[in-house]
């Protein structure tokens, strides 16, 4: 994914959240007067059924924020290949790192003979001075992605994730759970993957107002987060000072 990509992504899988809490509003507005019926069928939406659609809202939070750091990463190591000119000592050390791993899968359990190619492969690219080329960049997380494993990651690639005073306020905010938005999104959403609580359960007292607000704090987050990635891949970040362009770059 490009970086001029990834706002736009972002925006168009927001919007769908939105849409899809502009209908629970909806619904709850008609349950004001009993159960909302379905017009052509007279077919009436239980509270249960309610409760269900209200969680789902987690479900979908939750795959907005995995979405949003898989794709920051994707622009990443599309700007290494860019140029096609960058060779892997340019990278900077986090990235260069990140590079290392992946050529030669030293996260992976490998037979003895496979550890060997790989090593040659990497031993071979970086004696030719070859491109950097394609690699990717293990993201991790593990259902754990919250503000802490988001300002993780962009420590392990040299982003530094930094957002405004406000912003960060917000999503920290203990609210529900006595937690703030992104840790509720992550625990609610395991809760309902792990079968831990049921999708009736998990919408228990909720209000569209409340999970509007838990939906707009962590999309005004993951703008910003994305801010920082773009700020990284166009100032060059990802390169050693000394060969990033402008900079005396060999």
């Amino acid at each position: 994914m490009s970086v001029n990509d990834l706002l736009p992504f972002f925006e168009e899988r927001f919007e769908e959240v939105s849409e899809y809490l502009d209908l629970l509003t909806e619904i709850e507005t008609a349950a004001q007067s009993g159960p909302p019926r379905i017009a052509v069928s007279e077919y009436r939406i239980t509270a249960p059924q309610q409760r269900i659609l209200y969680s789902s809202v987690y479900l979908q939070l939750y795959n907005l924020v995995e979405a949003t750091v898989a794709r920051c990463l994707e622009a990443i190591t599309e700007a290494t290949q860019t140029t096609g000119e960058w060779r892997p000592h340019q990278l900077n050390d986090e990235l260069q790192r990140e590079w290392v791993r992946a050529k030669a899968r030293t996260h992976v359990e490998l037979a003895p003979e496979n550890r060997l190619r790989y090593a040659l492969e990497l031993s071979s690219h970086i004696t030719d001075q070859l491109p950097i080329g394609n690699f990717a960049i293990e993201a991790g997380g593990g259902g754990n992605w919250d503000d802490e494993e988001i300002f993780r990651i962009g420590k392990r690639v040299g982003c530094e994730i930094s957002v405004s005073r406000e912003v960060n306020a917000a999503v920290k905010r203990r609210g529900r759970d006595n937690v703030g938005a992104l840790k509720l999104v992550r625990n609610r959403r395991n809760s309902l993957a792990h079968g831990s609580v049921s999708f009736v359960e998990c919408a228990a007292d909720l209000v569209v107002s409340e999970l509007r607000e838990t939906a707009n704090n962590v999309g005004d987050y993951l703008r910003e987060v994305i801010g920082c990635f773009i700020q990284y891949i166009d100032s060059f970040v990802f390169l050693r000072v000394d060969h990033r362009p402008g900079q005396g770059a060999a």
